[in-house]
This record gives C-alpha cells, structure tokens and sequence, in this order.
C-alpha cells in the first residue's frame, strides 16, 4: 500500500516538475494552481519551488500567477459546491476519504469563524479543496470568500517564493536526493490536514 503511494506520488510529482524546465513553466504553474484548490492533490508549491530554485529572478511572477491561478480554483471550487455538488463534489470528497473533515468545515462556515477558517485553510496545509467547494455548499458570501482566499493565498504563495529567492536551489536539490523522506512527510502533512480540521 505504501510502495504503491509512493509510486503514485512520484508520478504526479515528475509530471509536475517536467513543467519547470520549459517555456511553459510559469503557464503550467497558473493551470496546477487552479486545478490544486478544487481537485489535484499536489500543491502548486512543488512547481513553485522549481521555477524559482531555476531562475530566482522569477519568483515574483511564478508569485503572482500561482496565487491568481488558486484563486481563480477557488472560484471553481465554489462553483462545484454551490451547483455540482451531487456530480463533483461529493465524488471529490469520497476519494479523499474527507467526509468527516467535510462536516467539520461545514458546521465551521455556518458558525460566526467561517471566514476566519476559510483564511487558515489558504495559508497552511489544511486541505484548500474542501474548504473551498464547502464554502459554496453552504452558501457562504461570494466576494468574502474571494477576498479572504486571495489574502491568504498570496501570503502564502509569496513567502514560499521569497524564501526561494535566497535558499530555491538548495531546496529542490534536497527534494530530489530524500523523495522517499518527502513523500512520507507529503503523506503525512495530507493526512493530519484532514485530521486538523476535525480537531479546528
């Protein structure tokens, strides 16, 4: 079981790193940012970490299109929750096995610190995904919920790119010689995501 992750991981990470190293790495960052706050299960941090560690001279754009594509994903996760709950939504939660993290976000967004949660959910690791197409599941005001996603999106995403612009090579460098330690760690930091908004 855990050989096969692993393996699973590896492949989604090498399709997404193969992006860096092409003229369309900034474009392929936008697109991975916008699928990650709805559906794909890597975070757009891994291609951020590439692009930059390979040029640092780009961490304020690969900054700003990956921040403007998870936003732009959140949208499109709220859209599912709002309209395509029975047909994506529920389908996405089932394969993340987050059905108790999803009636935990709920009953968060029907409390007075939905918005407050939905901040914590787009600046650490707590699962983006189920936040977002739960924020239209329950009906949570539209623009707020843009507003609170790009702040914590872009805290994010930029102090990961800042920090890449002094220490990117060293980090990806790292990566690539421990994958098997980061993979552990990637399952690990998935798991007690889910495991955190129950306890939130």
């Amino acid at each position: 079981m855990i050989g096969a992750l692993r393996r699973w991981i590896r492949g989604l990470y090498d399709w997404t790193m193969k992006w860096a190293d092409t003229r369309h790495g900034l474009a392929a960052l936008f697109g991975i940012a916008i699928i990650e706050s709805s559906v794909f299960p890597i975070p757009p941090d891994v291609l951020l970490i590439a692009i930059v560690a390979a040029n640092t001279k780009r961490w304020l754009p690969a900054a700003l299109l990956c921040s403007a594509g998870s936003v732009v994903g959140a949208m499109i996760g709220y859209y599912i929750g709002s309209a395509l709950m029975p047909v994506l939504g529920d389908p996405i939660i089932a394969f993340y096995h987050a059905e108790g993290a999803w009636q935990t976000v709920v009953d968060k967004y029907n409390s007075d610190v939905g918005l407050l949660f939905l901040l914590g959910a787009a600046f650490t690791p707590l699962p983006f995904k189920v936040a977002t197409i739960a924020a239209g599941a329950t009906g949570i005001a539209f623009w707020p919920f843009v507003g609170v996603s790009m702040v914590g999106r872009a805290l994010r995403f930029f102090l990961v790119a800042l920090l890449l612009r002094v220490y990117g090579a060293p980090i990806r460098a790292a990566i690539e010689k421990h994958f098997d330690t980061f993979a552990i760690a990637f399952l690990v930091l998935l798991i007690a995501g889910f495991a955190a908004i129950k306890l939130l």
